[in-house]
Parts: structure tokens; sequence; C-alpha cells
């Protein structure tokens, strides 16, 4: 499985998951720093990778186009380190991989996982 961070994400993350097996790569690293949440949803889609993202709006454009991949992950925990993040997607790839691969919308939280499965509904 492979994981494309979004812009808010610390670059250093990825270089944390390659350590940990698990291959990924940065928007600013793809030429994509100043790309559109849905730019940067296509190209999830287009490569078949997860978007990780600590925003919102992934989400509810997931929604809005009623779309059935790529999966997204939101990170609702501000002011980690790429470190922390890596350990993260590693937790939530042990937790739901069946279901990354399926199509979801995963958020978490200090306390808990969530995972919503696409198409998600806007209503």
């Amino acid at each position: 499985m492979n994981y494309l961070l979004d812009q808010g994400l610390a670059r250093s993350t990825v270089g944390y998951l390659r350590e940990m097996g698990i291959e990924s790569e940065h928007v600013g690293n793809l030429g994509m720093a100043a790309s559109s949440d849905k730019e940067i949803l296509d190209e999830g889609r287009k490569r078949g990778w997860v978007v990780v993202t600590l925003d919102a709006d992934f989400h509810a454009l997931l929604a809005l186009s009623e779309a059935s991949s790529p999966s997204v992950i939101r990170v609702r925990i501000e002011g980690m380190k790429g470190d922390q993040v890596a350990r993260i997607i590693g937790r939530v790839q042990e937790a739901a991989s069946i279901d990354l691969e399926e199509g979801v919308a995963i958020t978490v939280t200090e306390r808990r996982i969530a995972i919503r499965r696409l198409p998600l509904s806007a209503k």
C-alpha cells in the first residue's frame, strides 16, 4: 500500500515511512505543493494511493463527488513531527489495510480511528 501525503504534513514523514517498509510520497516532492485538494485526490486516485491529510475538505470532496476512491486518512491531531505521523499511518494500515484497499474515509484522533466506507453521502 502506498501513501500520498498532503502539504500540511512534514516531508520527513516519507523517510520514516520508508524505514518502516511503507512506500509514500509528499505532494511537495511531486511539484504539487500549490495543487488544489481536488487535484491531490485525482492524483491519489490515478496512482491508486491512499491520501493522508490534516484537512477536512478531502472528506467533504469525497462526499460531494460520491467517489469510491481514493481512500483518505484525515489525521485530526495537530503539531506532530514526521516520525509521529508515520507511526499513526502504520497503525492505521495495520488496523484497516483491507478497508483502505476497498475505499474508505478514515478519521484519526488521539482516542480512535473512525472508518467510513466510500462512497460517502453528502446528505
